[in-house]
């Protein structure tokens, strides 16, 4: 009976996730069977990249650091970058709608910002963490896609850059289905109430309103005092009022 002979290759660096996982579908896909791939399995691929991307984003977002060569990183952000920008709704815009909107169409907003990450050989900008920031949540920081175009461009045109991390990958962020994300929960509700009125709604202080809201309630229990008090030295007053007594005979 033949010993199963391990392949040391598949325990190394276990802790460091992949971010080529569409390239070794595509190799296993060869080894097998060559025929063209239908627009199922490209979908298939697309989201396969786009989560492996969110999960890296989120980890440079939580700790400011990467752990990933440059140049595969760099191409999962450029991936991500175009996501983002196809869900406002100035990518489904005429060309004079766009430029109207943005002062230049969608495609050359896309292939500007795209070409502007490029840019960066050497390893990322020294703004990767906030840039990580905006991608995963464009759409409740930014409602207009030319905003999001103007933050993008400006954490772009830094010159310094970052080195890869040498500290441990950490480990998974697990979240509970369950439980919503309360950091967005609230941006989501801004984001509605602004596509809905057209404007951006006034930010409310959350101290502030609860001060507010505290002063309101102690006015309202020093009014009702003053009220109870009022009744109650009438009532004292009619009963301590003297009883008029009939002359005594004599």
């Amino acid at each position: 009976m033949e010993t199963p002979v391990e392949n040391s290759a598949l325990t190394e660096n276990v802790e460091l996730p992949s971010v080529i996982t569409s390239d070794v579908v595509d190799q296993n896909h060869d080894n097998t069977v060559s025929s063209p791939p239908n627009d199922r399995e490209m979908e298939f691929k697309h989201k396969i990249a786009e989560e492996e991307a969110k999960s890296m984003l989120e980890v440079i977002a939580a700790t400011g650091k990467f752990w990933h060569d440059w140049d595969e990183l760099k191409s999962m952000l450029s991936l991500y970058l175009k996501q983002v920008l196809s869900e406002y709704p100035e990518a489904k815009m005429t060309s004079e709608q766009q430029i109207s909107s943005l002062g230049e169409t969608y495609v050359e907003l896309v292939k500007r910002l795209d070409n502007d990450l490029h840019s960066f050989v050497d390893g990322p900008p020294f703004t990767l963490q906030r840039l990580s920031e905006i991608l995963l949540a464009a759409r409740s920081i930014y409602p207009n896609l030319s905003r999001l175009a103007f933050a993008l461009e400006k954490n772009l045109s830094v010159t310094s850059t970052l080195t890869i991390s040498t500290d441990p990958y950490p480990p998974p962020m697990i979240q509970s289905v369950n439980e919503p994300d309360k950091g967005t929960e609230e941006p989501q509700q801004l984001q509605t109430t602004t596509e809905q009125n057209g404007v951006e709604p006034m930010v409310v202080d959350r101290d502030e309103t609860a001060m507010s809201e505290i002063t309101a309630s102690e006015n309202e229990i020093s009014n009702n005092m003053m009220l109870d008090m009022s009744a109650f030295e009438a009532l004292v007053g009619r009963t301590v009022e003297p009883v008029s007594r009939p002359p005594d005979e004599s």
